[in-house]
């Protein structure tokens, strides 16, 4: 009777007595497994702790060790940038990506644009010009953007440059109507219309430098020798046209140029940089200003020299 009141008393649940041996064969496996119970769960409310800190205090959470390891994957790889209808691929070493990736540029140039048009933004469009001969080149290539794409001219630019003698006003507006045809025939993927134009506007540019001096003289003149700085925060914000190009859309019509509309003649302008349309925060944008003004500070000595040289002839004659 004793022994079963005894069992009776001990038979609930984690108070089972076990004696001997017995017992220290089964307590020590669950000893064990309650510690890797608690080792578990201080685990997992450290990582809880230490996400959470991490999402809250950013870099400042992060430990020493895991922060080199992050500073390490974050180095530059190479990466291949594979054009719209090409199948090779560029592949860009990490050095030359560091120099470029270092650069802020305008928004509408992406790690994915072609490395001509790249080099193209980063040269050329929106740095003052001059030259009568690149200036007529610059306003034949505006006139290809209603049928190419920036980046599609300038992969055919060299083509381009061989049919029409370099772009040499002397030369092209020499053009007879058989070489005209033979352009046609020789695959240059502009329409007849456009090579027509390009070879009567090198006709007309001749008459402009009989009345302006250049042709670099009669473009510049309709924003005072200067150009407009617009510094423009957003692609957005950049027109496509304006009414300074209207005006000498207007003007280059009644001159007997062709294809020379609104929206040509201000990509023509920002190409050449009679605008400076570059994002105030492309690296561009500075540039092509300080080198405006250099032009400017190198014309007004040129002029002031000449006025001394005419000055010292009045006198010594």
């Amino acid at each position: 009777m004793e022994s079963r009141s005894e069992s009776k008393t001990n038979s609930n649940p984690g108070q089972v007595r076990i004696h001997g041996a017995a017992k220290s064969r089964v307590s020590r496996p669950m000893e064990c497994a309650r510690k890797k119970e608690t080792l578990q769960l201080d685990r997992n409310v450290s990582e809880d702790g230490s996400s959470t800190s991490e999402s809250s205090c950013g870099l400042s959470g992060l430990k020493a060790g895991r922060f080199e390891t992050r500073k390490r994957q974050s180095r530059v790889k190479p990466v291949k940038i594979v054009s719209q209808g090409v199948c090779e691929a560029v592949v860009v070493p990490p050095l030359q990506l560091e120099r470029t990736i270092g650069k802020r540029r305008c928004t509408w140039i992406t790690p994915f644009s072609e490395p001509l048009y790249v080099s193209f933004h980063d040269e050329e469009w929106g740095l003052p010009v001059y030259d009568d001969q690149k200036l007529f080149e610059l306003l034949s290539l505006s006139a290809a953007l209603s049928e190419f794409s920036w980046p599609t001219i300038l992969n055919k630019r060299e083509k381009f440059r061989k049919l029409f003698d370099n772009f040499d006003p002397t030369s092209v507006a020499k053009f007879t109507e058989k070489k005209i045809l033979s352009l046609k025939s020789s695959g240059s993927l502009l329409s007849e219309q456009k090579m027509r134009a390009i070879v009567e506007n090198a006709r007309q540019i001749f008459k402009v430098i009989e009345e302006f001096g250049s042709f670099s003289n009669y473009c510049w003149s309709f924003v005072n020798h200067k150009p407009v700085i617009n510094g423009f925060r957003y692609a957005r914000q950049v027109p496509v046209k304006s009414p300074k190009a209207e005006i000498i859309s207007k003007d280059l019509m009644r001159r007997g140029f062709h294809c020379v509309g609104p929206t040509i003649i201000y990509s023509f302008m920002q190409a050449a940089g009679i605008v400076n349309d570059h994002l105030s925060s492309c690296f561009r944008f500075t540039d092509c200003n300080g080198s405006c003004y250099n032009q400017l500070n190198i014309k007004a000595e040129a002029t002031s020299l000449a006025k001394t040289l005419n000055q010292s002839c009045t006198l010594q004659a």
